[in-house]
């Protein structure tokens, strides 16, 4: 009996063929398995028990980095060859799958420092289970001469495991040693090899700051114990406060930096090997410097040869179990992958920059987390996890492909086609020209790789953004999808949702179809339209961009709409001296370079500067996340009692009353309360405020289902909150787990809404 079986998901570059040819031996099956391009045939000939045998164990055991979304099976006629064997992969035209970077497995970490394999200390060891895949991939189907790989021919010996289906190096495509792999080597110097190693490890304990090439891109680097050496980091990168990402050796000492449960740790030390924000324990070596003023740090484990290679090495040095590595890039900027943008951007911070020529294809910075509800909750994804797609199955009929420009900040694209959505990795903020760059080249790419032709563009109308001249460049048709409305269909396409919601859209800035500054909305969604029923409280934003980094100038403004004695209130709260305040008040009081605004990220930082937290930001979120880490802290949050909340209707719209509890904080301050207690009444209040708006919108439209999303939801304190009060109420909450809520999720939602509406179109059109 012949059977042909084809896979689709994804199923190449996770050792997959190689996995099937040792499932066809074990049940005596003959035949063959090839990639296709969008699938795996397999044809199979065996008994009948032996072939149903063999299909179970294909989807219950497949490789863990294995993804089988579909699986179709059919007779076929008798095969005449003999054995089982790996054919040559060709391509075909249905829909891709590209597996992402995978971590160093622990067989290839165990060879690593084996001093009887030929592989010890080898900085790209790797196997059928680990090593590059998406970074270093020229075109599919995914095979060694479509890789950059391709300049480093086997030597003898890796060619012999490469072919030998014994081997765990049987048909990895990186495969490589000493003999004939990549090599790694200080820019600007003669060192290469074990030289170039001992030299970074060497700058490491000294103090210094090195530039380390990895997987997708450049880090820089120094040891994160040293309080001078991170301080003098921050002065060259020229960040001030934003927390640095923290590379530790081993688990064991991620569980002495901070708190680490089980989710935690397996998010740590899983194949993606993504930063996790952790809360710190008091006692451990991380300098303060790393994450100033915060009780949180990013922790993530080494995900490359190279990586543990810096941590331990016989040469006799003790480096620290600690290292800063943050992106290697100029502020908005994507991460450098070659040794050019490295001298041209890093060599003014870096003492040294460890390079290597296996040539990175397409950036990946590193993916970002928070644990929330005992589950990942994704802040930035890249590395590890893009370009996996979201499968929609209502979406199969698009032929059209849909290229996704994303947002201005965090910006991200999307391709979509045939039901399926790749969102890419992180790019970038597109008022970098680099970044834009970086969009244009890697969304070409990537649509190649995926064999999309993008037919239609899909993107944000803000009139300023950037995103809107990249659209306008690709010469296709364009639909444009509202900010916010973008961010809830994210919501529902990453939870296969159909119907309409109520979505809450909460974040800083997005542009509203009435033209104002739109941010803390109610609307009524679903993946086609929207409409708006509900918002906060509009108020005046004045200051121009500045206001959305100065947060004392919103406090201002907020004072000016409700208090008699605005100035002197604000000089008593040390929102700025009487000029500066004077000032403020003049633009609002005339409306001079100032737009009404619904921004709930702009009333967060509000209530921080009139807390004393931060008065001025120096990176995005930093005065909500302030907020937020002073609410966590106090002692008898489970007590608090939210201030009386309430949504009124105006003009037909819902509106939350955020002025009048911005107000009601700052009389409490200046009554003595305590600032701590404040900001947990604050995140308790709104959540209530929240809870009310979407009781309100239910009575007016029959729908419960809740959709949250946008980047106020990256507190997870707020989230909480708002969840227990919608489940209380009744709803059924759909929220973000693995794609960002903030502007990093807004490309899918952008496409998913774009292919409902192409798929209207033709049905009206049939």
């Amino acid at each position: 009996m012949t059977i042909e079986f084809r896979v689709f998901g994804v199923v190449q570059g996770v050792g997959f063929r190689p996995f099937v040819h040792r499932l066809a031996e074990k049940f005596g099956l003959s035949g063959y398995v090839a990639n296709k391009g969008s699938y795996v045939k397999i044809v199979a000939v065996g008994t009948e028990e032996a072939l149903a045998a063999f299909q179970r164990e294909l989807v219950k055991n497949a490789p863990q980095r294995a993804s089988i979304l579909h699986l179709e099976t059919r007779k076929t006629g008798e095969f005449t060859g003999n054995g089982f064997s790996i054919e040559k992969s060709e391509a075909d035209s249905g829909s891709r799958f590209v597996s992402p970077d995978i971590a160093i497995c622990e067989a290839c970490r165990t060879e690593l420092f084996d001093e009887n394999n030929r592989r010890y200390l080898h900085p790209f060891i790797n196997c059928t289970d680990c090593g590059p895949r998406l970074t270093i991939l020229d075109e599919m189907p995914y095979d060694r001469e479509r890789t950059s790989m391709k300049t480093f021919p086997m030597c003898d010996a890796c060619a012999a495991e490469y072919y030998d289906e014994k081997s765990r190096r049987y048909d990895a495509q990186p495969i490589a040693c000493h003999d004939c792999g990549p090599q790694v080597y200080l820019l600007g110097s003669a060192a290469q090899g074990a030289e170039a190693i001992r030299a970074v490890r060497r700058a490491i304990c000294d103090g210094k700051i090195v530039a380390v090439k990895g997987i997708g891109g450049f880090h820089l680097c120094c040891d994160a114990a040293n309080e001078a050496a991170v301080r003098l980091l921050r002065e060259k990168k020229k960040r001030p406060t934003k927390p640095f990402a923290v590379m530790v050796r081993d688990l064991d000492v991620a569980a002495r930096e901070a708190e680490i449960s089980s989710v935690m740790r397996s998010t740590l030390d899983g194949p993606e090997k993504p930063i996790v924000i952790l809360r710190r324990k008091d006692g451990g070596k991380i300098a303060e410097n790393a994450a100033p003023g915060s009780r949180r740090v990013g922790l993530m484990l080494p995900y490359t040869p190279l990586h543990l290679l810096l941590f331990d090495y016989p040469d006799g040095l003790s480096v620290s179990d600690v290292l800063i590595m943050t992106s290697g890039n100029p502020p908005g900027a994507p991460i450098c992958r070659t040794d050019d943008e490295a001298r041209e951007t890093l060599l003014p911070l870096a003492d040294l920059i460890l390079s290597h020529d296996r040539r990175i294809r397409v950036r990946a910075d590193d993916s970002v987390m928070e644990v929330y509800d005992d589950k990942p909750y994704m802040i930035r994804r890249s590395r590890g996890y893009a370009p996996l797609p979201v499968f929609l199955p209502w979406a199969e009929k698009l032929g059209d492909g849909v290229l996704a420009v994303g947002s201005e900040l965090k910006n991200t694209f999307c391709l979509g086609q045939r039901g399926m959505f790749y969102p890419s990795a992180h790019i970038g903020d597109m008022g970098d020209q680099r970044s834009f760059e970086c969009l244009r080249e890697t969304a070409a790419r990537m649509a190649s790789l995926l064999s999309i032709t993008p037919s239609v563009a899909a993107y944000d109308p803000h009139p300023a953004y950037h995103t809107v001249q990249f659209a306008e460049s690709l010469g296709f048709p364009m639909i444009a999808v509202q900010h916010h409305h973008a961010h809830i269909v994210s919501c529902l396409a990453e939870n296969g949702w159909t119907e309409s919601v109520i979505g809450v859209a909460f974040d800083g800035t997005g542009y509203g179809t009435d033209g104002s500054v739109w941010g803390g909305e109610i609307l009524l969604a679903d993946c086609k339209d929207f409409s708006r029923i509900g918002s906060i409280e509009p108020f005046i934003q004045a200051g121009g961009e500045r206001a959305a980094q100065e947060g004392w100038r919103i406090a201002v403004g907020l004072l000016f709409d409700g208090e008699r004695d605005a100035s002197g209130i604000a000089f008593q709260l040390g929102l700025g001296d009487k000029e500066e305040i004077g000032a403020q008040i003049f633009l609002v009081e005339n409306k001079i370079n100032a737009a009404t605004s619904t921004s709930a990220g702009r009333i967060f930082d509000a209530v921080s500067a009139a807390l004393g937290f931060c008065r001025v930001s120096t990176f995005e979120g930093e005065a909500a996340m302030a907020l937020q880490y002073a609410a966590e802290s106090c002692d008898s949050q489970g007590e608090i009692c939210p201030l009386s909340s309430f949504c009124m209707e105006t003009s037909g719209r819902l509106i939350m009353p955020t002025t009048e509890l911005f107000l009601e904080i700052v009389r409490r301050r200046l009554s003595g309360e305590d600032v701590v207690h404040l900001a947990a009444t604050f995140h308790a209040t709104l959540a209530e405020m929240i809870a009310a708006g979407c009781r309100a919108a239910r009575d007016k439209t029959g729908v419960s289902v809740v959709a949250l999303s946008g980047g106020v939801f990256q507190n997870t304190l707020l989230l909480g909150l708002v969840e227990h009060n919608l489940r209380r109420d009744g709803f059924h909450v759909l929220r973000h787990r693995l794609i960002p809520a903030n502007d990093g999720g807004i490309s899918l939602g952008q496409a998913v809404c774009a292919a409902a509406r192409i798929l209207e179109e033709k049905s009206m059109e049939a």
